[in-house]
């Protein structure tokens, strides 16, 4: 009974802290209360005192607080931020898919930016590649995964899952779990989203060759572009471990593959390599460590120019054919 007291209690004081109200004084003054109500009725239940009413008055406390949290539903109407502000959605008819409000943004810094909004047509029969691109900014056993599709004509479109963050309001971990951000979907260019998070925020990015079918990528092109129509129609949280930038690309594959086993490394993202590698997402005939290498993309990135084809500069070997490199396109 303690640790069950414990661990709701825990939760209980971290929703409060997160969504009871805006006003950090107030948030904090109730997680403080509810949090002193747990301790209090700990001290009572292993002091014998009151017998079963202390933990009686605690459980019907977590109803209440359960019944206000159902209360809480997501939106697609708030003050958002700028590069989220808009959301994906789009449109197939037979192998012609038109997305809508695919985001490419000329950054110079986080601030300093020009929007720019696009519709763009692609052809799934000219659907080329399918590479991951993991971007870690120093957290351990974190990296964000990003989802490019490439095409015949040498043109790439990157499906990312993220938050859609509020004006000012920044990424938390832990708030993930506490219904603090709603999820969307982002299209956008590699010289938008691959481009912000190498040269203006100073990630480490490493792009994944996968081994996919055709009709593989044109299911999980189709799978991105339904759950950006499903959340515009109808918005939810993001979670943390349920339904983040992984998971959700791994509910999409398993309506392709049903026997993909699960694994931690769906939650670990910075050892999903290992894990893509272990099923045979990734191309076997080179070690992981060779992939990983000849994947970093980051000083190419960092090295691109406005006017340089960005896609193209990442896609290409620092040392082409010299000794472990890896065909180009790897």
């Amino acid at each position: 009974m303690t640790l069950i007291i414990a661990i709701s209690g825990t939760w209980g004081a971290l929703a409060l802290w997160y969504q009871a109200g805006a006003s950090v004084a107030i948030r904090a003054i109730v997680a403080i209360a509810w949090a002193a109500m747990v301790l209090t009725v700990l001290v009572l239940m292993w002091s014998r005192r009151g017998g079963g009413v202390p933990v009686f008055v605690y459980l019907l406390a977590v109803a209440v607080l359960l019944a206000w949290w159902g209360t809480i539903a997501p939106s697609n109407h708030r003050d958002w931020s700028d590069d989220v502000a808009r959301m994906l959605t789009g449109s197939v008819d037979g192998d012609r898919v038109t997305l809508y409000n695919v985001r490419n943004f000329h950054w110079r810094s986080d601030q300093d930016y020009d929007a720019r909004w696009e519709t763009r047509s692609y052809n799934l029969e000219q659907l080329a590649s399918a590479d991951i691109v993991l971007s870690s900014w120093g957290m351990p056993g974190i990296s964000h995964a990003l989802m490019s599709f490439g095409f015949d004509d040498g043109s790439h479109v990157v499906f990312s899952v993220e938050i859609r963050k509020q004006r000012g309001q920044s990424f938390s971990s832990l708030g993930g779990f506490f219904k603090q951000f709603e999820r969307t979907v982002v299209a956008a260019d590699e010289g938008d989203i691959i481009r912000v998070r190498t040269n203006v925020r100073g990630e480490d990015d490493h792009l994944y060759r996968l081994q996919m079918s055709k009709p593989a990528m044109h299911a999980l092109f189709l799978a991105y572009v339904k759950e950006a129509n499903e959340l515009a129609a109808k918005p939810a949280f993001y979670n943390t471990a349920t339904s983040n930038c992984v998971t959700i690309v791994y509910n999409m594959a398993k309506q392709i593959d049903p026997g993909l086993p699960y694994d931690y490394r769906l939650l670990l993202t910075a050892y999903l390599p290992s894990y893509l590698y272990r099923i045979g997402a990734l191309d076997t005939r080179y070690t992981l460590a060779m992939l990983t290498q000849q994947g970093d993309i980051t000083a190419r990135a960092r090295a691109t120019g406005p006017q340089d084809d960005f896609s193209r500069a990442i896609r290409t070997p620092p040392e082409p054919g010299g000794e472990g490199s890896l065909p180009r396109g790897q």
